[in-house]
């Protein structure tokens, strides 16, 4: 008689598999909580302790890891020597396992949960079952995902049997599953280790195990001819693109997520007052902040009210009706907002394709690691989220500075880390008036960035420039002369700082050194 072990935690559509089990006439085994279930349920099951005459014991911490279990599941059918072992040992080959494992995830996602119960979470005896099966699967069955059991059913009702392609299909996602399972153990773990002897440490990890869930598919990549995936990191903070709702409007696209979550980072950097971000192919066209959202809002929008036309705009506070009002007069692909005044979604569900998501802005902790792919590898670097304070940037020149312009500089330097390199930001203090971004040299990024504040007709007695790396040569600072500059940031450490230096004194031009670069590439 063939044979199924069944034994799981997440008993979702379990009942119908199992019936198709038993109308094939193969006999189920199972365990404590499932066999009770099942039992309720009218199927009939034997236990496991009958198969290997052996009990259950440690409360369960051993039940299955048997001989009589695993040689079942990783004889290979058709080899002698492995039906003579069989034989002589009284075990009887098992065709499917049907098995997920002990909540592990769901477990410690619960901030109460303690150390001790979220190792009792670790399950030993479901990975080992479904890793055997799985590695025999020429002969074996094994499901460890309900959404797969209709395709299984459906199979035995048509065939008796499984495909061959099928077993094989779900022996490797059980190998992805249990590579995902081991590495939330191996992450919760880690996050559990404190105040470690650094004379005790062990050797550091070589290999870097990262689990990521599948959200949805997304319609194409960056491009028409390219398929793309959403997948989620399952323990990211609330503050998250991939937490936020989406009230309206088609699904995001490829474009819309990379775009919205360069977006939330850069108002992530201004919490302490009503902020407005306008965001297109990752770089601000405009960020401005003010005492009101709607204020903050209409400063962004003249920033360049060019390119904000089909954008992603991103506030930090509520967005009230007079604000709906405004953004629906628009054509913007993207709105992300912390919550809505009554009334103010119903604007904006007016446009049926208008993207609008709500994304709470309580905790604005992020991923401390970023993660970018390369041809055959990953680089990791630690996120860019290092806290700078203005006050102890360095002179660099004989210019004193104003309490203002040290104002407008930090505001600023918060701005250009978010722009593509080379990156130069020229503003006051509560808006952005000329961003230059991703330009091969720097002066090139200072053209563009003045002549767009001028086009803006901005006062430049109130701007500033900021450099994300240092300024290398004296042209960018005889630009900045030009349009009436009087004040520079920039990270210093150039060859070329003493001319550089020499030549912002000679114009009057005061200069800080943050001793920080924010390349983005």
């Amino acid at each position: 008689m063939s044979r199924a072990l069944i034994s799981v935690s997440d008993k979702t559509g379990l009942i119908p598999m199992a019936q198709a089990l038993v109308a094939q006439g193969i006999e189920i085994i199972s365990t404590g909580g499932t066999k009770r279930f099942l039992d309720e349920a009218g199927l009939p099951t034997k236990a496991v302790e009958e198969v290997t005459g052996f009990p259950e014991m440690m409360d369960g911490r051993v039940k299955t890891l048997h001989p009589k279990i695993h040689g079942g599941l990783l004889a290979l059918r058709d080899n002698k020597d492995h039906q003579t072992a069989m034989k002589n040992n009284a075990i009887e080959y098992i065709d499917f396992v049907i098995v997920n494992l002990y909540p592990f995830k769901q477990t410690i996602q619960n901030q109460e949960t303690s150390l001790a119960e979220a190792i009792e979470q670790i399950d030993i005896g479901g990975p080992s079952m479904i890793r055997s099966a799985a590695k025999n699967y020429q002969s074996v069955t094994v499901v460890v995902d309900p959404r797969d059991y209709p395709l299984v059913i459906q199979e035995l009702e048509d065939n008796g049997k499984t495909a061959y392609a099928t077993r094989q299909q779900l022996a490797q996602k059980v190998f992805a599953h249990t590579a995902s399972y081991d590495t939330l153990i191996a992450d919760y773990l880690a996050s559990q280790i404190k105040d470690v002897d650094e004379n005790r440490q062990v050797a550091p990890v070589e290999t870097l195990t990262l689990t990521y869930e599948r959200m949805y598919d997304l319609r194409y990549g960056e491009n028409a001819h390219q398929t793309a995936a959403v997948y989620q990191n399952p323990f990211s903070s609330s503050f998250a693109i991939t937490k936020a709702k989406i009230l309206n409007g088609k699904p995001l696209s490829y474009n819309n997520l990379r775009d919205a979550d360069a977006a939330i980072k850069m108002v992530r950097d201004f919490p302490n007052q009503a902020c407005a971000v306008a965001v297109k192919h990752m770089n601000p066209c405009g960020i401005a902040v003010a005492e009101t959202i709607e204020l903050a809002f209409e400063r962004c929008r003249q920033a360049d009210p060019i390119s904000i036309f089909g954008g992603i705009v991103v506030i930090n506070r509520n967005l009230t009706v007079d604000l709906a009002q405004t953004l629906h007069s628009m054509f913007l692909d993207v709105i992300i907002a912390p919550d809505f005044e009554p009334g103010a979604l119903d604007i904006l569900k007016q446009k049926a394709n208008v993207r609008v998501l709500q994304l709470k802005m309580d905790d604005l902790a992020m991923d401390t690691l970023e993660i970018t792919s390369v041809t055959g590898g990953l680089l990791v670097q630690e996120a860019d989220i290092l806290k700078e304070n203005p006050d102890q940037w360095q002179q660099m020149g004989e210019v004193s500075i104003s309490k203002e312009q040290r104002k407008a500089l930090a505001f600023a330097w918060n701005v250009v880390k978010h722009v593509k390199s080379n990156a130069i930001v020229i503003s006051n203090d509560h808006q952005t008036y000329g961003i230059g971004a991703g330009q091969t040299n720097r002066v090139g990024a200072a053209k563009i960035a003045l002549e767009h504040a001028k086009e803006l007709g901005a006062d430049f007695s109130e701007m500033v420039l900021a450099s994300d790396a240092f300024i290398p040569m004296i042209d960018t600072i005889e630009l900045a002369n030009q349009y009436h500059i009087k004040a520079i940031v920039q990270p210093g450490g150039s060859i070329g700082d003493k001319e550089v230096i020499a030549k912002a004194d000679e114009y009057g031009i005061t200069m800080l050194a943050t001793n920080v670069r924010h390349f983005r590439h």
